[in-house]
């Protein structure tokens, strides 16, 4: 199950997002740390944490990924995805903004255009979750979905 745990930010303290992915086995968790850019895949084995990898990710590259992890198991939406990589939110204004901007493309011809940005740091972010054991799966006019490729 989807269990998401969060540290408050101050000065010793980044703001760090724990994800228990469906998939995952048991004892194994990621740590997206925000103000590093990273993605650290940890285990816990006999009352200690391991790091098994660690990924670093630009700010578009969390942009896109940010939204993924929280939407997990449940595929993530052009519009959600688009909201975070040109608003940095997601809130329902934000969201309804990008949902009317993307049809409004996409009534003009302009759906590759517009979404274009968002799918090369996609793109990017990609490459580097295989390392991680995770992939980002397409959903034809929908939108995407995080997949966890750990045995």
């Amino acid at each position: 199950m989807y269990q998401r745990r969060t540290t408050k930010k101050c000065a010793q303290n980044p703001r760090i997002h724990h994800f228990s992915l469906q998939g995952l086995p048991a004892g194994h968790t990621l740590a997206l740390n925000l103000d590093l850019g990273t993605l650290s895949y940890l285990v816990y084995e006999h009352d200690t944490l391991r790091l098994l990898a660690q990924e670093y990710f630009c700010p578009s590259e969390l942009s896109v990924l940010s939204p993924l992890l929280e939407q997990h198991p449940y595929f993530c939406p052009y519009e959600h995805l688009y909201a975070c990589y040109y608003y940095s939110s997601t809130l329902h204004e934000a969201i309804e903004r990008a949902r009317h901007l993307l049809l409004k493309a996409a009534e003009e011809g302009k759906w590759d255009q517009e979404i274009r940005p968002i799918r090369d740091a996609l793109s990017r972010t990609r490459i580097k979750l295989r390392s991680l054991g995770l992939d980002v799966l397409t959903l034809h006019q929908m939108g995407y979905l995080l997949h966890c490729n750990v045995a």
